[in-house]
């Protein structure tokens, strides 16, 4: 069981049946009865603060009201070292600047707990496994490939066992 933890994360909606059905392969407490709650989506920033203050959610607030909507591509399948099957936004420029204006708004909650210096965004699609490569993960989505997305929200997420929901929404460039 997980204790849960919170992240700030650009849903990817287009992705969600294939997502969801690799959540459920893998941990079936997972998968959210939240209609708000998207699986699949980029992470900006987590685990972030488990019970922030209206504060940090005004401060998360001006950092999104401050950037502009953009649009990305999901194309291209990559793999980490460590065997993460995953897609790259191109560009990724723009989470990358999401993802530092946070960093700096909280320096004390770096990305995967400061795990990796320079993270690479990506939408986490499985993990290599004896019948799980790139190849056959490409094969799955060879449907859905290119996922043009227009990145206008952001959501903060709580993840536990049974307990996946939206915290929180921003829409980029606007104040709520």
């Amino acid at each position: 069981m997980s204790g849960g933890h919170s992240v700030i994360v650009v849903p990817v909606p287009e992705l969600e049946d294939y997502i969801t059905s690799r959540t459920a392969h893998y941990d079936a407490s997972f998968l959210s009865t939240d209609p708000a709650f998207v699986h699949a989506h980029i992470t900006l920033l987590g685990p972030w603060l488990a019970e922030p203050s209206q504060a940090d959610l005004d401060a998360v607030a001006a950092i999104m009201a401050a950037a502009e909507p953009f649009e990305t591509t999901l194309s291209r399948i990559e793999t980490f070292p460590d065997g993460l099957i995953y897609l790259r936004p191109e560009p990724d420029e723009p989470f990358r600047a999401l993802t530092a204006a946070l960093m700096n708004a909280f320096p004390h909650c770096p990305p995967y707990e400061g795990r990796f210096p320079n993270p690479v965004p990506h939408l986490t699609l499985d993990r290599r496994a004896e019948t799980i490569t790139p190849e056959s993960v490409e094969a799955d989505l060879r449907h859905l490939l290119p996922v043009r997305l227009r990145v206008d929200r952001v959501d903060l997420q709580w993840w536990a066992n049974h307990d996946c929901h939206v915290r929180e929404s921003w829409k980029l460039g606007k104040r709520r």
